[in-house]
């Protein structure tokens, strides 16, 4: 048998603007009720549940990988919505993207602080 990533919860202030945030600059389509979750479904059959919560958020790292056009427009996005962005995950290159295995990346906040990063090249896999 195979293990497979199904979904993960993501804790938000508000899970509508959240939820919607993520979709709308992934280019995904909008966000479907599953019970008290508001869920953003990946190309990969992977969720995204978002819930509400009223207590304080504790960022978490979400990675994407993209094709190069779907790094293209999801950029664009956030150059359009004027995100901060920085090519590492310490936030020491700001306004940079990386070539990092001869892809590119780069790592923005969501409205709830979680750091979002798209990647073209999965990690090691460089020359």
């Amino acid at each position: 048998m195979s293990v497979k990533l199904n979904h993960t919860i993501v804790h938000s202030t508000d899970k509508a603007a959240s939820a919607g945030f993520l979709a709308e600059i992934l280019g995904l389509p909008p966000p479907a009720p599953f019970g008290h979750f508001l869920t953003v479904e990946l190309d990969n059959e992977i969720t995204l549940d978002f819930v509400q919560t009223n207590r304080e958020i504790v960022p978490q790292h979400y990675a994407f990988l993209v094709s190069e056009a779907n790094f293209d427009n999801i950029f664009g996005r956030i150059r359009e919505l004027g995100l901060e962005f920085w090519a590492d995950p310490q936030g020491r290159r700001p306004g940079e993207i990386n070539t990092n295995d001869g892809g590119r990346g780069t790592y923005f906040r969501d409205p709830n602080g979680h750091y979002l990063e798209i990647i073209t090249r999965p990690y090691g896999s460089g020359d």
